[in-house]
């Protein structure tokens, strides 16, 4: 399972985006951009990120998971279009020279902190 080792990098790349003047703020959601072809289980990564962020900054925080669409483009006509199963050639033109454009992400896009005071 690898969701752990990515649950375990995203604490530490969480906390080490953080300020110094911040380092002990409690984090309350880290939200993430996750490509279908990622190969990532959502909720297997969450039960991982649970596991690993006890006893951390990160206990308790939502870790929320934005999934991305698989989007390829025919590299002879320039087609784009979102992939829904299997596809080895361009919708349109049948060509079987493609180039995936997205789907294959696995960004932080932002971490939320808990207000001071």
């Amino acid at each position: 399972m690898h969701e752990m080792g990515i649950a375990l990098q995203i604490i530490e790349i969480a906390k080490a985006s953080l300020p110094p003047d911040l380092a002990d703020v409690q984090i309350e959601a880290v939200n993430l951009k996750i490509g279908k072809l990622a190969a990532v289980v959502p909720e297997s990564l969450r039960f991982c990120f649970d596991v690993a962020a006890k006893d951390t900054q990160l206990e308790g925080a939502k870790l929320a998971i934005e999934e991305l669409p698989v989007v390829a483009k025919c590299k002879d006509c320039h087609t784009q279009w979102t992939i829904s199963g299997p596809a080895f050639s361009c919708e349109n033109c049948d060509s079987g020279a493609l180039e995936i454009i997205s789907g294959r992400e696995l960004d932080i896009e932002s971490i939320e902190i808990a207000e001071e005071g």
